[in-house]
């Protein structure tokens, strides 16, 4: 009887530390709501339609919202600037945006690979090196302007380089190193990513996925204000894709402006 009682008790106290383990457990907070701002960020798109923002010019309903997220096909049939822009335009802020590559179909052969201070590098010819690789394009274009942008694509350097400054010879190396990724953050395609994009004056810090890989690179001569931009990216002939497209989703597009 004894013996019962101590198993008893022993089984008991067991019970009881594993009751207590179990309050001491912090579960992990649910998801907050897409497209509801958090705290002291505002909305700019509401995951309903497309208020607030600016569609191109007989568009043709390419830029549409599917399912609470704003979804493009990359064959808008506008004449001129294709890509969608908010109707406000900002200064200095931080901005949060999620958004997917739904698919890569183009077959890319001139993707270069891309050095730390972000030149090209080369072979021992002197030729440029590139990969032939899936890819789809797409970019946060900021105050206005397609060369001040923050990439997305598939390739291997990552996305968040500004691809206008860092192809431009005539600004100075370190402006070029500086808007090159630090590291390649994305996931795959398919998979949702996190932006967090601040901009103060001609500067600029990008965070992927929690990673940071642009560390307050300089933009000289961006605009002082201006709107910001879903870019659109390829177009088709002969009913083949000449370029990479921008078959992209976005959806909790939040802004806090700084001052």
């Amino acid at each position: 009887m004894q013996t019962v009682i101590i198993k008893t008790n022993r089984w008991i106290l067991v019970c009881l530390l594993a009751a207590a383990f179990a309050a001491l457990v912090v579960l992990p907070a649910a998801r907050a709501e897409d497209n509801v701002a958090p705290a002291g960020f505002v909305s700019l798109f509401n995951g309903r339609d497309l208020s607030g923002w600016k569609v191109p010019e007989n568009d043709g309903g390419h830029w549409k919202v599917i399912n609470g997220v704003i979804d493009y096909d990359a064959e808008s049939e506008a004449k001129r600037d294709k890509s969608l822009w908010t109707v406000g335009t900002y200064r200095d802020f931080v901005i949060q945006v999620d958004w997917r590559l739904k698919e890569a179909p183009y077959l890319n052969p001139d993707v270069p690979y891309i050095l730390p201070d972000g030149t090209h590098a080369r072979d021992i010819t002197g030729k440029e090196m590139k990969m032939s690789l899936p890819d789809s394009d797409s970019g946060i274009l900021l105050r206005g302007r397609g060369r001040s942008q923050v990439n997305i694509w598939c390739w291997p350097a990552g996305s968040g380089e500004n691809y206008g400054y860092r192809m431009d010879e005539k600004m100075p190396t370190e402006v070029r190193a500086g808007v090159t990724p630090r590291t390649q953050a994305d996931n795959p395609v398919g998979q949702w990513n996190h932006f967090e994009i601040t901009v103060r004056g001609d500067r600029e810090t990008v965070f992927l996925n929690g990673v940071k890989v642009i560390d307050n690179a300089q933009m000289p001569g961006i605009a002082a204000e201006g709107p910001l931009g879903l870019q659109h990216h390829g177009e088709k002939r002969d009913g083949k894709w000449a370029g990479p497209p921008s078959l992209v989703q976005f959806k909790n597009i939040y802004i806090k402006e700084l001052k």
